[in-house]
């Protein structure tokens, strides 16, 4: 073994560590924007959510039913206590 397959493996392992900082960063930087495109869209979705619960409350007004409570939302259904 020479000097010359000594420098030939040091260039290679430094090669391989230069494509994978490259793809990791390029990694990186797709998944910053995923994240960032769905915290946009979770943004927008509760803006709208609210503009939706803005009208129902106007409507509910305009009909004359402003002091009824609103409707109970189910969030499970309740499964009846086993007794012993």
């Amino acid at each position: 073994m020479d000097g010359h397959d000594s420098e030939d493996s040091k260039q290679s392992t430094a090669d391989m560590t230069a494509f994978v900082q490259n793809l990791l960063h390029q990694m990186q930087t797709r998944f910053q924007t995923m994240s960032d495109s769905i915290i946009t869209k979770i943004d927008d979705m509760g803006g709208r959510i609210n503009e939706l619960e803005q009208s129902i409350n106007d409507l509910r007004a305009e009909m004359g039913v402003e002091g009824t409570p609103p409707p109970a939302v189910k969030d499970e259904p309740k499964t009846p206590a086993s007794s012993s």
